[in-house]
């Protein structure tokens, strides 16, 4: 709980800062790359719990991350602010929850999109229009392809779910048969 709280807490003061500047998606994009970086590689994240480096040598690392990453000064600063308050290890709590904010903040919702086969970018087009008519936001969808549906569409929406698939469908018919 304790971890929540303090991610939304540094998490909004980011979006805020990247809502006056209208740097929202660029600071999203910075922070998925650094956070990519640490969710690969196990001896930066070693090295950053590790009481034995000293703060000026995780700084150091920090610095030259920054650098490989090209962050902007902004998002840079966030990161050595990290450093400083030795928050890094909630790093990815920290960007899943900037994410959630910053589509709060822009109106954005992200559906998963489950089908069966692939769609074409008509389809995927028609699908997004009528979403954002129903929600009134504008959707980003984030496409799954799952064989197990048979055919149709399950779109999930947080935690509303939307399931028109052949699989659902069939098991409807089912039971209305069992019960007779």
């Amino acid at each position: 709980m304790i971890n929540n709280a303090l991610a939304k807490r540094y998490a909004k003061a980011l979006v805020q800062l990247g809502s006056e500047g209208g740097l929202l998606d660029r600071f999203r994009d910075e922070l998925s790359i650094i956070d990519g970086v640490f969710n690969s590689n196990s001896e930066l994240r070693a090295a950053f719990a590790d009481p034995a480096l000293t703060h000026d040598q995780k700084k150091s690392i920090m610095k030259e991350l920054i650098g490989k990453t090209s962050c902007s000064e902004l998002v840079g600063n966030f990161l050595l602010l990290l450093v400083d308050k030795n928050r890094v290890a909630f790093l990815g709590q920290i960007v899943q929850t900037y994410e959630k904010l910053a589509d709060e903040f822009s109106g954005v919702i992200r559906p998963v999109i489950k089908t069966a086969f692939p769609l074409d970018n008509g389809q995927v087009v028609a699908i997004q229009s009528a979403l954002e008519i129903k929600t009134g936001k504008k959707v980003v969808p984030q496409l799954v392809v799952d064989a197990s549906l048979l055919g149709g569409v399950v779109t999930q929406i947080g935690d509303i779910a939307y399931d028109n698939s052949v699989k659902t469908q069939l098991k409807r018919i089912k039971d209305i048969l069992q019960k007779g």
